[in-house]
């Protein structure tokens, strides 16, 4: 039988030794966590989540902002202060529930720095709270709804692209100085299309300018002939029209169609006649008049190399879209500089997202810091034929367009 002596030497050598272990499994698991963090890029790399539309009828938008974002973070070798920069796309399909849910995904399982997208303003709308409770900084590359940055405006939300108001209220005043006195409106019967309309009425009618009527066809359109001869029959001196994608293309062509063309000059906003659309529309485009912040025809540096680098990339002409990927890319960039690389901190990304000012291929680009919303030129284009083929010139531009934010 072990005396006591003994058996308390042997006790005591066995908690060593097992309290010896312990240690060794504590320290493993701690190693073991270090390098996961490690590898999930939290310290090595920079993880933006655009969430844009991959599919549906928004899907070329979502591939064109994408490419200009990536466009531009190739040119500086997706990196920034000695991170890499890595994007994790999401597909919003356009959807506001969906979207929700990839917002979350990204935000709690992908760990992002920073989210940019969206398209369409119903989804924005839908991720406001989540971003806001969430302290998420969240740069508005394309969705216009005027609330995003008014009643739903947020600490964490930017905007770098333009609000409904801004391109609808750019055209107004000019408009009357240089189209005519009294003017009908007509747009697709949805938000966007109703928020631009009001837009341009109301700097419109400031100006002096008079309403002569208005229709709003239903989206997606196929027949306009019943709203044309409305139009055709009134006193006015010109049509403001909003319309974009396959619904420009028709309207715009019956316009012609119908003969509305040779009685009233077509005006309208950018998407109207936009790039991707021109050529679908034929000689039919020709004479139209649009507000918009770029067009592939400016003629500045900036715009020349973004253009050429764009092409030489994708072998197609850059989009409207494209350079708000393009921009996007940059002011993130820009923020991620300004703080060396730390963006630990939200509240002073979105500070340093303020502060960014540059000159983009679109002009002068910076931010309003009361509204959080891009404050930019807003150019007048004229679509003529040009060898046969429709393209924009610039012929006017409307200077530092600001929107209220109320």
């Amino acid at each position: 039988m072990l005396n006591k002596n003994v058996l308390i030497t042997l006790i005591t050598a066995c908690l060593l030794f097992l309290g010896a272990c312990g240690n060794s499994a504590i320290q493993s698991t701690s190693g073991t966590n270090e390098k996961t963090e490690s590898s999930s890029g939290g310290n090595e790399s920079i993880k933006i989540g655009a969430l844009l539309p991959n599919s549906g009828v928004y899907a070329s938008l979502g591939k064109n902002l994408n490419r200009g974002m990536e466009l531009y973070f190739e040119e500086i070798n997706w990196e920034v202060e000695g991170k890499k920069i890595e994007i994790i796309n999401e597909d919003s399909e356009a959807d506001p529930q969906v979207s929700l849910r990839k917002t979350r995904k990204l935000i709690e399982q992908d760990n992002i720095d920073i989210l940019t997208g969206t398209v369409s303003t119903a989804v924005a709308y839908a991720i406001r709270d989540e971003v806001d409770s969430k302290r998420m900084p969240f740069l508005v590359s394309h969705a216009g709804g005027n609330d995003l940055t008014r009643s739903k405006r947020s600490d964490y939300i930017w905007r770098s692209s333009f609000s409904s108001w801004q391109i609808g209220n750019s055209m107004g005043e000019w408009a009357y100085e240089n189209v005519g006195k009294k003017i009908y409106l007509t747009a697709a019967d949805y938000a966007f299309g109703k928020e631009v309309s009001a837009a341009f009425k109301e700097a419109y009618t400031a100006a002096g300018g008079k309403i002569a009527g208005e229709v709003y066809p239903p989206l997606e359109n196929n027949d306009y002939s019943s709203y044309l001869t409305t139009i055709s029959g009134s006193d006015a001196d010109a049509v403001y029209a909003f319309f974009a994608g396959s619904d420009a293309v028709r309207f715009v062509q019956q316009y012609e169609q119908y003969g509305v063309k040779e009685k009233m000059p077509l005006i309208g906003s950018g998407w109207l006649v936009s790039e991707d659309l021109r050529a679908s529309q034929g000689n039919a485009s020709e004479g139209t008049l649009a507000a918009t912040f770029w067009d592939y025809n400016l003629q500045t540096d900036e715009n020349k190399k973004f253009v050429t680098a764009y092409e030489k990339k994708y072998g197609e002409r850059p989009t409207l879209e494209s350079l708000e990927g393009y921009d996007a890319a940059r002011i993130i960039a820009e923020a991620v500089k300004s703080l060396k690389g730390d963006v630990s901190d939200s509240k002073k990304v979105v500070d340093a997202f303020s502060e960014v000012n540059f000159q983009s291929p679109r002009g002068e680009f910076k931010f309003d810091k009361e509204t959080h919303h891009v404050i930019q030129d807003m150019y007048i284009t004229k679509a003529k034929l040009v060898d046969g083929k429709s393209e924009n010139e610039v012929i006017g531009t409307v200077k530092q367009v600001k929107d209220p934010g109320k």
